[in-house]
């Protein structure tokens, strides 16, 4: 199973995208509401590799700043899945601080077994997912359940923490 290291969103922004994921399960769609488990919250994931060792979990403790970044939440993003269904995420605005972060957190995790592709630093997509499955033909749907919901949002990473889906456990950095 895939380790992942994620930022999470400072309380205000975590807020809200928890309330565009029950908005989503009122409306009765897919939603990340629908995973009750205490490791769900909102994040950006910032790594994924099939196992990080002991070293560098030891380099990642070291590489996280203690002043975290500004974090701006952009408007749906639509990744496409297979099967006719797709993820439905807010997109998460670039700037230098996650840059920043990011690449030391890749640069910590370096050569671990099994770094997906997709969060290396010329494929990273940053967002928040809000749904999973979703089919496609219920994105409209999903759109009007969100309609009215603000497009950006600033805040903060309040935290980095570590994701072992074997053990289901989550550890803060």
């Amino acid at each position: 199973m895939l380790q992942s290291v994620e930022a999470l969103l400072d309380p205000v922004l975590d807020a809200s995208v928890r309330e565009e994921w029950a908005r989503l399960l009122e409306a009765g769609l897919p939603s990340q509401a629908r995973h009750p488990g205490a490791s769900n919250a909102p994040h950006v994931t910032l790594a994924v590799a099939e196992r990080i060792g002991a070293d560098a979990e030891s380099r990642l403790a070291a590489a996280v700043p203690e002043d975290l970044p500004a974090l701006r939440l952009g408007g749906l993003l639509v990744l496409p899945g297979p099967s006719g269904r797709c993820v439905l995420a807010r997109s998460v605005v670039v700037s230098a601080g996650l840059l920043d972060l990011h690449a030391q957190v890749l640069d910590a995790v370096g050569d671990e077994p099994g770094v997906v592709a997709h969060v290396r630093p010329d494929a990273w997509t940053p967002h928040v997912t809000l749904a999973h499955r979703l089919d496609v033909g219920l994105l409209p749907a999903a759109l009007t359940a969100l309609s009215d919901v603000g497009r950006e949002r600033e805040g903060r990473v309040d935290a980095v923490r570590r994701w072992d889906p074997e053990t289901r456990k989550t550890w803060l950095l």
